[in-house]
């Protein structure tokens, strides 16, 4: 069974950057064909999506965020952390990490874990 955990700071001032840190238990981010991903739930908004870093290691942003994401990983800690730059109130969301597979498809979810930006 697959298991991702978010960790991170809740609170950050706007025009910082946030640090977000998923870690995977119970199979390898480097696993064929997994895209492991961010996902964001802003207070009564539905869920969009950050993008993803792949099983190769490549990285996917969605366009509404690229020129502030960035996507990396440490397969030693088996981690992938989504670095999001310049915040603003707008930022303020549960953020969550999952495993989606070749069809897009999430099977599995991290908890989710808040971040508020707020001066």
């Amino acid at each position: 069974q697959v298991q991702l955990q978010e960790s991170g700071p809740g609170l950050v001032k706007p025009s910082q950057t946030v640090s977000l840190t998923c870690t995977v238990s119970g199979g390898s981010i480097t696993t064929n064909h997994y895209y492991w991903s961010w996902i964001r739930q802003p207070p009564g908004m539905g869920l969009e999506s950050i993008g993803y870093i792949a099983y190769s290691g490549s990285t996917y942003y969605s366009p509404s965020l690229e020129n502030r994401t960035s996507i990396s990983r440490d397969t030693s800690e088996n981690q992938f952390t989504l670095q999001l730059t310049s915040v603003t109130p707008e930022d303020t969301a549960v953020y969550y990490c999952a495993r989606a597979d070749l069809t897009g498809s999430y099977d599995f979810w991290g908890q989710g874990t808040q971040v508020t930006v707020s001066s």
